[in-house]
Formats: structure tokens, sequence, C-alpha cells
């Protein structure tokens, strides 16, 4: 464990004892701390409110197959959409068994679950291996913060996958990031992360008919340039339809590749829920297109 990972445990540490104890309670003193704003459990009505809602009050059996990367694509094969899986190399639970030499130039090693475990290898013969391995088995043993209300990981036994490295071509395998925001099965937003690996993580956002909403951010800064309509914009909306069909909520991400969709994750709490999204009024059109069963 990281020292910062380690000193972020010890202060959270009242947090971890007090979500034991009470939950709710719990959740509010949190948003209060990573916010400023005082949550309304009652009578949620921004994005972030009612994410703190479904964390506490949503207990959906499929939510923890489907934040496992190995499980999930399952989840998506039952679907009808296994043609938008990445092709998996090899899965398994120790990473000493990895057969480097059978695997292609390039790759992907993660570690299903965690949203930064992640190894990009472009060079094969040049990936310490020894290393790698290690560095495996020390997020095999990662566990999720209690406090944060994320019930949903750490179900599943988390394994080592093995995928191909997507690519637009020679130099271009920084792909965008593609983040459709699904409220009760409907795609509302899509978020285009950029940037990521030139030191400059950009976030445009736009809504179902590809309109950029100017002023809105979530996170990151919007990006000084417009993004082009993928050409597979409606294919990409009715993969996030269909895969979120059985959630409140649901963050279904992609990439582009070759001008076809390829399935990346899919997530229920946007950043657990505590994430910048501005201005107030975006903030709250977001908690607008999402209907909880108490407002029912």
């Amino acid at each position: 464990m990281s020292v910062n990972a380690l000193l972020k445990n010890v202060i959270l540490t009242p947090f971890n004892l007090l979500y034991a104890v009470s939950p709710r309670l719990n959740a509010k003193l949190l948003y209060r701390l990573k916010t400023g704003k005082r949550l309304d459990l009652d009578h949620p009505k921004t994005y972030n409110e009612k994410l703190q809602w479904i964390k506490l009050y949503d207990r959906n059996p499929l939510m923890p197959r489907c934040v496992d990367k190995y499980t999930v694509r399952q989840y998506v094969a039952e679907k009808g959409l296994e043609g938008l899986l990445n092709e998996l190399l090899w899965s398994g639970y120790d990473p000493a068994e990895i057969p480097f030499d059978r695997l292609p130039k390039a790759f992907v090693i993660k570690v299903t679950t965690g949203s930064s475990f992640n190894i990009i290898c472009r060079d094969r013969d040049a990936l310490d291996r020894e290393q790698t391995v290690r560095r495996l088995r020390r997020w095999l043993k990662a566990r999720y913060i209690p406090c944060y209300g994320e019930w949903f990981y750490g179900k599943v036994r988390p394994r080592v996958i093995v995928e191909a490295l997507l690519t637009n071509g020679p130099g271009t395998d920084a792909l965008d990031d593609y983040k459709v925001y699904c409220f009760n099965g409907v795609p509302r937003y899509i978020s285009v992360d950029s940037g990521r690996f030139e030191g400059k993580h950009y976030k445009n956002i736009y809504d179902a008919d590809w309109r950029l909403q100017r002023g809105c951010e979530m996170a990151y800064p919007a990006g000084g340039a417009d993004v082009p309509r993928p050409p597979c914009l409606d294919a990409l909306l009715d993969a996030a339809r269909t895969l979120s069909a059985d959630f409140l909520h649901a963050r279904v991400d992609f990439y582009v590749v070759d001008g076809r969709p390829v399935f990346g994750e899919i997530t229920f709490l946007n950043s657990a829920g505590f994430g910048r999204v501005a201005p107030e009024s975006f903030a709250r059109a977001m908690g607008d297109c999402l209907r909880l069963p108490i407002e029912e």
C-alpha cells in the first residue's frame, strides 16, 4: 500500500467506524466534508444527492456482477452484445501464471476491481515481468474503503485479465473515452474524456443529440475543441440503453475503434457521488433525469 493510500485510510478510519453503525449519518457527514454541501436524503434533487440515495437504498443484485471487469463480460454477452467486447487474451487468479510468451507484442493487463489497476504494455519484450507480477499481487489485495458506501465492490473475487490493446492506428492508442450517463434506462448525456495520457485531462459533455453542453463540467474542465460526433453514436446509445435497462442509473463506458463502439465498463456511482458537477443548474438538470422509487 502506498503512503498516500495508507494516510487516506487512517484519515477515514472514523468514517469507516461510523459507516458500520449508521451508513445514513456517515453519508451526510462525508458528503459535507467532500462537497461542502448539505445532503438531503429525504428530498434529493441534484445528481450527486440522488447517487447518495442509491448507494444507501438500492441493493440491485446485478450490481456486484457488473462492476467486476470479468463477470460484466458475461452480462454484456447475455444482453446480446458480445460483439462489443474487447478480445480477452487470458484470465486467472495468479498473475505468475500469465503466459507472457504467448501474448502479442502489445496488450493491457487489468485487475478486475479498481479504476486504475491497469498496465499498458506496448512492447512485451521490454516488460519487467517480475515487477508486473508483484504489482498485480499487491492490487489483488486492495480493498475498497467502506465509508464510501459502494457496497457492490469486492463481492466478486478479483482476478487478473489480459485484453488486446485498443488503438486507432500507429501512435493513436490514447483513445477517447465515451461515458454514457443513463437514467432509468435512458441515455441522457455523454462525456468524452480526452488527453488523459498527455497530461491535460479534458471532459466535454454532450446531450444524446450530440449538442455540446457549454459551460458544464464534471470533475475535469471542458476541452478547448469540440469533439466530432462519432459515426457509431446511434449504436453506442442503443448499447448503453440495453446495458442500463436493469438499473436506476448506470454510466456505461465505451471506446470508439475504427468507427465502432467497444465496451469499457459499467459504473453505478460516478465519483462515488462526490464529484464536482458545475454549474448547480446542470447538477439539478442531471438529477431531474433520474426518478427514484421515493418519487413515484
